[in-house]
């Protein structure tokens, strides 16, 4: 993979920096003029070289000068902060493709809050230094050479030399700030990350909170991580309020020099009043530059942290690669699975979660699997949906190994409800036609079909009820749902891509057993033909499958249907027992 650059984001807008330095460069040329013919007026003046009929040519010039700078300000606001803007608008929009390509193993090592200050804090200090900053090195550079210019041709040099050599300490003054702002600006960063993550958080487990009644535990937390935050902060703070006064001191050094020499020099008759006034005037312009020089520090550094945040987000590589990415849109998977001595490790893992594991789900069967919390359930789901990748030869689809299965091909047919039934902040229609390719905004016809795979869902009476219908909008992971509405939800949506393979992860745990009864019985009528795996901690969920496996710790202990396992007499006939005695108690 390519080392991470800005070089071909700069060279997208190379014609832009162009335009904006050029028209900038005219500024600089038009305002060094100004003092200039202000000196001028005042000698002619004094010494009666002109009248006010003289002074008029010189206020055009100073007039012209003014509209060149007028227009020239917005010229190179317009082309270089519109190239900073384009640049973080592409590399914005290429660090998310980025991390859509990437695993599952780094979003569980990531944190949301951390992620998320990638997207403000550090693209906005790279905007600032490909845009403001830019400009302020280019200003600075060529008006304090234009100005030191300006200054000896049409002054006195060694009245100049006086003057800048106080100046000479900024320069060294500069270099031991770069030093320490680059260092205090990395913590600030991480800081800023740490309190995002912390405020992400919380808001997500509000209910929690609240429920437990954590509220003050937490915003101490939480005023400990701003604090923090608050701290790093201020000490960037605490260093550029030094520095910027002591630039101001120098700069006041150096006029004080001036004022003192150049005064003399007026008296000798060596300079004239009007060009006194006017090197003042240029010393005056030398502030800028000086100011200038910590800013440009001062966003370079904060940029350079940045960038080796964001140099580390483009230089992660995905676990999960697609080995042949070419197929067809009439490439179908089957819907055969095999399992031979499945054995796997998660990635930072010790020990295995499903060991030598052997199994055939022929086309078309319907497969439940029953297991203890942690017995490795999910974590086959995971497989088949090749989040994670197993052993080579493991995992077969179609007698095909599955990282030999294009990812494309492989997401588009296999359908999946997980255990936590995400939801959108949109509307239930949006969410239920969220695996579709087509949008329901070009393709209206696609409701019926929305509509009809709610009711498989036995969802559609409960969304009727809503007062916007399916224009419902259900709040941040379906938080305004309950639990078994979400669940019925995501079925709805999987139902909807009328996948060859469905996987339902403990789908069903929430919803009462007479509607769990209907689903299932619409699964049996309508996925005739397809493969489809229930997980499930219910019994009574995995009666209708074809075959059923049970996981203990992460083996295969008992496989067969369920009057066979009834007959075994083992782990499943004892959980069985007793969710019937439950529900006989319960229909007491």
């Amino acid at each position: 993979m390519k080392k991470f650059s800005l070089t071909p984001y700069l060279w997208k807008y190379k014609w832009n920096y162009i335009a904006g330095i050029i028209i900038l460069l005219l500024v600089d040329l038009a305002s060094l003029y100004i003092p200039q013919y202000t000196g001028e007026i005042i000698d002619g003046l004094t010494e009666g070289a002109f009248g006010m009929k003289g002074v008029i040519p010189i206020l055009v010039k100073i007039f012209a000068a003014g509209i060149v700078m007028t227009l020239g300000r917005f010229g190179w606001r317009y082309f270089l902060q519109g190239a900073a803007r384009g640049i973080e608008y592409h590399l914005r929009n290429d660090m998310f493709g980025h991390l859509e390509t990437l695993s599952a193993r780094y979003f569980n090592s990531h944190k949301t809050g951390d992620l998320m200050a990638h997207f403000t804090n550090d693209l906005q200090a790279i905007r600032q230094a490909v845009g403001m900053a830019v400009v302020t090195t280019f200003d600075a550079v060529v008006m304090t050479v234009m100005v030191l210019v300006k200054m000896i041709v049409y002054v006195d040099f060694r009245l100049t030399l006086l003057a800048f050599i106080p100046l000479i300490l900024v320069a060294i003054g500069c270099y031991f700030y770069g030093i320490e702002v680059k260092k205090r600006q990395l913590r600030r960063q991480d800081a800023f990350s740490e309190l995002s993550d912390k405020a992400q958080e919380s808001l997500a487990g509000v209910r929690v909170l609240k429920a437990f009644v954590q509220e003050e535990a937490d915003f101490k937390a939480f005023e400990a991580a701003s604090l923090n935050n608050m701290e790093k902060n201020l000490a960037v703070v605490k260093l550029r309020t030094i520095f910027g006064p002591l630039l101001d001191a120098i700069t006041g050094v150096s006029l004080l020099l001036t004022l003192v020499f150049g005064g003399k020099m007026v008296l000798n008759g060596q300079v004239s009043i009007g060009q006194f006034v006017a090197f003042n005037t240029y010393i005056g312009m030398l502030v800028w530059p000086m100011i200038a020089c910590g800013d440009c520090i001062n966003s370079f550094t904060q940029a350079a942290a940045a960038f080796k945040r964001i140099a580390c987000i483009f230089a992660e590589k995905p676990d999960i690669v697609d080995k042949y990415p070419e197929w067809t849109e009439t490439d179908h998977i089957k819907g055969d699975i095999q399992l031979n001595d499945l054995t796997f490790t998660y990635p930072d893992g010790e020990f295995p979660v499903l060991k030598n594991i052997n199994l055939h789900i022929r086309a078309g069967e319907m497969l439940a699997i029953l297991g203890r919390t942690g017995s490795g359930k999910s974590s086959l789901a995971d497989l088949l949906m090749r989040v994670y990748d197993c052993g080579e030869g493991m995992l077969l689809i179609d007698g095909k190994p599955i990282d030999e299965i294009p990812l494309a091909m492989l997401h588009r047919d296999v359908a999946y409800v997980p255990q936590d039934n995400f939801l959108f902040s949109d509307t239930l229609e949006e969410n239920i036609a969220f695996g579709l390719e087509e949008r329901i905004v070009e393709h209206p016809e696609l409701r019926k079909r929305i509509h009809q795979a709610a009711r498989l869902a036995c969802i559609h009476d409960n969304i009727m009820e809503f007062p916007e219908n399916y224009g419902t909008v259900v709040g941040e992971r379906g938080v305004t749902l309950s639990g078994g509405q979400k669940q019925r939800s995501s079925i709805a949506r999987a139902l909807l891509m009328n996948a060859p393979i469905l996987i339902l992860d403990d789908s069903l745990s929430a919803v009462d057993t007479d509607t769990e009864e209907q689903i299932l019985e619409n699964l049996v009528q309508l996925r005739q033909g397809m493969t489809t795996i229930l997980i499930a901690h219910r019994v009574s969920t995995l009666q209708k499958a074809d075959h059923i496996a049970v996981l203990t710790e992460g083996e295969m202990t008992e496989y067969g249907t369920h009057e066979e396992l009834l007959e075994l007499g083992g782990f499943y006939a004892h959980i069985y027992e007793k969710q019937q005695l439950e529900q006989e108690l319960k229909e007491l």
